[in-house]
């Protein structure tokens, strides 16, 4: 009966007329990616993609960490470690700093005004539920090796080395994440520097597709249409690689930022929409409406965080030109 059920389950993933169009926003995807993903990968051995942890699904897309499951300890922030969030595997800071928008008003200037870079936020091959603590300790580092870090987060094997600034997920996962990340630089035109690829390259030889990888490139496809080229081996990705582009949709002319109403800010200690930047050397933080110098922030002194309250605990003061 259980095996019955599994396979009717996996025909309602495959089959369903209404699959036929992507997701159009972030939050729409995240709704799409629970119930026609990872709805019966929840309990799965192959778990979250950091820790392969197993959870519980708690409202529209949301879930709730079973630490037991994978061994899993809070390295810090104990409320975060118990829930899940979805992962940018390409996080989008940076795809957004490849765009013209984020430099117009960051993030938020992206989604009221670039398709392409909605196009990417929604992007379900992009997706995956993760341990929400490592998901912000990964913040927008790229994957790299952390060598010299030991255990972080109990036995979940995926390490975050803050002071590179880069994030190495655990075995399971490397190669589905070097797969993901060549489709979206593929898909969507991106730049990506020399180091990164031969990292990439590396862990997509080292570790082949998987038949869970397999089987989440045909659900995803059949929801956007499309399947990722470089896990049905269509495509390779070698050293000099061209990208394709094929899902860059329309490019917006390089023009100056539209004027806009002041949107209100939210008071200290509250939360506020979209990710706030840090700079490590000033110890300053930058809202990302109303904060002029929000997208001025180097890469390396870049840091992110949830809330303001998040950013004053951390020692951050908010910048003297927001408004």
């Amino acid at each position: 009966m259980k095996r019955l059920l599994s396979v009717v389950a996996l025909l309602l993933f495959v089959t369903t007329p209404a699959l036929a169009a992507p997701p159009a926003t972030f939050a729409e995807a995240k709704v799409v990616a629970k119930q026609k993903i990872y709805l019966d990968q929840a309990s799965s051995a192959m778990g979250d993609l950091y820790c392969g942890c197993q959870w519980t699904w708690v409202g529209k897309s949301g879930g709730r960490i079973d630490p037991a499951s994978c061994g899993l300890q809070p390295r810090k922030q104990a409320n975060r470690a118990e829930r899940t969030e979805w992962e940018h595997i390409v996080p989008a800071w940076t795809f957004g700093h490849q765009r013209q928008c984020w430099k117009n008003g960051g993030r938020e200037h992206c989604v009221d005004d670039d398709p392409v870079f909605r196009a990417m936020e929604a992007d379900l091959f992009n997706l995956y539920p993760a341990v929400g603590e490592v998901n912000g300790d990964r913040s927008n580092f790229n994957y790299g090796m952390a060598s010299g870090v030991g255990p972080q987060y109990g036995q979940c094997k995926t390490r975050v080395d803050f002071n590179q600034r880069a994030a190495e997920p655990r075995d399971e996962v490397k190669g589905l994440v070097a797969r993901t990340t060549f489709y979206m630089f593929d898909r969507y035109g991106l730049n990506m520097s020399r180091q990164q690829q031969q990292l990439l390259m590396a862990w997509d030889k080292q570790y082949p597709v998987s038949a869970w990888e397999r089987e989440r490139d045909g659900r995803i496809a059949a929801v956007m249409g499309h399947g990722n080229p470089f896990v049905s081996g269509e495509r390779r990705w070698v050293a000099g690689y061209k990208t394709v582009g094929d899902g860059v949709v329309s490019r917006l002319p390089d023009t100056p930022a539209k004027p806009s109403t002041p949107t209100p800010q939210p008071k200290a200690g509250t939360g506020s929409a979209g990710m706030i930047v840090g700079n490590q050397n000033s110890r300053v933080y930058h809202l990302p409406t109303g904060c002029p110098s929000y997208g001025q922030v180097s890469a390396k002194n870049l840091v992110t965080f949830e809330s303001e309250s998040q950013a004053q605990s951390a020692g951050y003061r908010k910048a003297g030109n927001c408004r």
